[in-house]
């Protein structure tokens, strides 16, 4: 059997809607990677949010964060990884048009480094995942580096769609949006051509595995391009019909061990109940 290098987004994925990552999935992963496959993670999740399951996992691979504008190796530092985020005056721009919007807050991130507008302590705990900001207050004076992403947090759904739709006729040739959805209605921000797809080239060289062998899971429009990219591709069963459409396959929910039962068949590894 070929090696392959399983590919997991986080969210809505590898995760159950507890945020665990469930028995079953962690023994299929660690039976996996005893039959000699290599497992990673690629997820729009900064580092400080993904490291508990990296560790969980005890991973040994590179890791995707932020859709794929920051790619590094946790333990192995020969590891070239990159960093592409937006350029600053870019980022300003976007946060003037922000501020003209009257949006309700925004949120600079420079890899695990987070800047806030308007310091809300449940904001904060909300999106900051996990770190104290290093600064806060108005971010066109306090931001100094070029941000990984922006997170902007419109008043209503239909202001995101409104500014959505007015940042891309300025920034088009510049930047990528996403739009998380209920019940925040977030936009989230980074470089053009930031994906997880880009991302896990550097992956596979590491791990010298060609993407036909990538196995990759995913869930949301952030993974569309990893899924398409990908040997093979596998929508979880909660994924949204885009994703579904353009998937190998289709496994069962997150909340279903999907990935787990995906992968007990397609490598024939050992589920717990035949131990």
């Amino acid at each position: 059997m070929d090696r392959h290098l399983i590919v997991l987004d986080l969210d809505g994925t590898l995760l159950t809607d507890n945020k665990t990552i469930s028995k079953r999935s962690l023994h299929a992963l660690r039976e996996a990677r005893k039959a000699g496959h290599a497992v990673a993670i690629a997820t729009g999740r900064p580092f400080r949010a993904s490291q508990m399951y990296y560790q969980e996992l005890a991973l040994d691979t590179p890791i995707v964060n932020f859709n794929g504008a920051f790619v590094h190796h946790p333990a192995d530092y020969s590891f070239k990884g990159r960093h592409s985020p937006l350029d600053l005056n870019v980022a300003q721009t976007i946060i003037d048009t922000c501020q003209a919007f009257n949006v309700q807050n925004i949120m600079a991130e420079v890899v695990d480094d987070v800047y806030v507008h308007d310091y809300d302590e449940q904001f904060v705990d909300l999106f900051s995942m996990g770190t104290s900001p290093a600064a806060y207050g108005n971010l066109k004076h306090i931001l100094d580096k070029d941000p990984t992403s922006l997170l902007v947090y419109p008043k209503e759904k239909e202001d995101a769609e409104h500014l959505q739709s007015l940042l891309g006729n300025k920034h088009a040739k510049g930047v990528h949006q996403r739009s998380w959805g209920a019940p925040f209605h977030m936009l989230e921000i980074i470089k053009t051509g930031n994906n997880k797809a880009a991302g896990l080239e550097l992956v596979t060289e590491y791990c010298n595995v060609s993407m036909e062998n990538v196995i990759a899971f995913g869930d949301e429009d952030n993974d569309l391009e990893m899924i398409e990219e990908a040997g093979i591709g596998v929508a979880m069963g909660n994924a949204i019909s885009d994703l579904k459409n353009i998937a190998n396959e289709v496994t069962l929910t997150n909340e279903e061990d999907g990935i787990a039962l995906f992968l007990e068949d397609r490598l024939s590894l050992p589920s717990p109940s035949k131990r």
